[in-house]
């Protein structure tokens, strides 16, 4: 090889070096805004899930005391506390039910009785209700809403329960149903 070919040679990897160094210190400098970019998404990341479990923390606790209280208004003693369990599944947040008894977790639908769930089922959808914004008509359609409710005793605390919640929460229920004993407020008998 000849001194000019060397020389072009040389002068084509000094400038294919100039460029690479000159690729490289970008690459540096764009490396650092992404572990900068990444480190402010991190920190966002971990603001937002912050807030989200006060959230979710804050749902649950209001969500938890209608419900409770409705358990405990017409299952007394014997009534199951109620909780929410926010957990993170496949990227999202699932929120599994339970009903606690003496420190035990039970699932609602198979550890708890049919008037247990009505109960809950109720007092959820005035939780609902109660945590929309903007407030909508406080008014709740419900068709045979107890209907495994069969003691005497629960079908009463049932009715004293719902004059009570309309009364304190100033709410309508405008219930179907043919138990007798839920009668309260103005009763249309439609089936006589």
């Amino acid at each position: 090889m000849s001194l000019k070919a060397y020389r072009q040679l040389a002068s084509k990897l000094s400038v294919e070096h100039a460029t690479t160094r000159a690729r490289l210190k970008e690459e540096r400098v764009q490396r650092r805004l992404a572990a900068e970019r990444l480190e402010h998404i991190n920190e966002a990341q971990t603001i937002v899930q912050n807030v989200a479990q006060t959230i979710q923390q804050q749902a649950h606790d209001r969500i938890a005391a209608v419900v409770s209280r409705c358990l405990s208004s017409v299952f007394g003693e014997e009534a199951y506390e109620f909780k929410i369990h926010f957990e993170r599944k496949r990227g999202r947040t699932e929120a599994r039910l339970v009903f606690v008894r003496e420190g035990h977790e039970l699932s609602p639908r198979s550890g708890s009785g049919g008037g247990c769930v009505d109960v809950a089922a109720f007092a959820l959808r005035l939780a609902c209700l109660l945590l929309t914004r903007p407030s909508p008509r406080r008014l709740l359609v419900l068709d045979e809403p107890f209907k495994f409710v069969h003691s005497p005793l629960y079908r009463e605390r049932v009715r004293i329960m719902l004059e009570t919640l309309a009364e304190e929460m100033d709410f309508q229920f405008l219930i179907a149903t043919g138990v007798p004993e839920y009668e309260c407020g103005t009763v249309i008998n439609l089936g006589e």
